[in-house]
């Protein structure tokens, strides 16, 4: 792997470790949920849109170039993608993604007071239990990839290639 160069000119920083190496079976566990996240009946773009946000949120450089290239195979639109951090004043997303989206940022920067009321209550209409259970199992399970990567900077940030 090669090294990136931090925007303070520092040296390049290596992967720390290759976890899949280290811990093989934390490892299948994680793409086992993230094998449930993908077929567990919710739309592959909004998953997507999800995985975006979340990496966006938490700035995993790997996840975000992955699940842009992802959901660009998918059909998304890059306009769409370029507008994602400001879901909230485009006017291009539905209101079961602006739902979903709202509850992607409520799980992946959780504060000490949980889930406001509006933001379940939100989504609560427009996904069934089940879905609402679904989507909280993606926004798990990619906060999880981007602590993984970010953590032991793995892989390398661009290095993704669909399929």
């Amino acid at each position: 792997m090669t090294g990136r160069i931090n925007v303070s000119g520092e040296e390049p920083t290596l992967e720390r470790l290759h976890y899949a190496n280290v811990a093989p079976t934390a490892y299948r566990a994680m793409l086992a949920l993230e094998t449930f996240v993908r077929n567990c009946g919710l739309d592959r773009t909004l998953l997507e849109l999800l995985k975006v946000r979340a990496s966006q949120l938490n700035g995993c450089a790997y996840c975000l170039d992955m699940h842009c290239k992802d959901a660009r195979a998918a059909g998304e639109s890059q306009s769409r993608l370029d507008m994602l951090a400001a879901w909230r004043e485009a006017p291009c997303y539905s209101p079961r993604e602006r739902a979903a989206l709202a509850w992607t940022e409520a799980l992946t920067q959780l504060g000490p007071h949980g889930v406001p009321e509006p933001v379940y209550e939100a989504a609560k209409e427009l996904f069934t239990a089940p879905e609402l259970v679904n989507l909280s199992m993606a926004i798990i399970t990619i906060n999880g990839w981007n602590r993984l990567a970010i953590a032991f900077r793995s892989p390398e940030p661009g290095s993704y290639v669909v399929g």
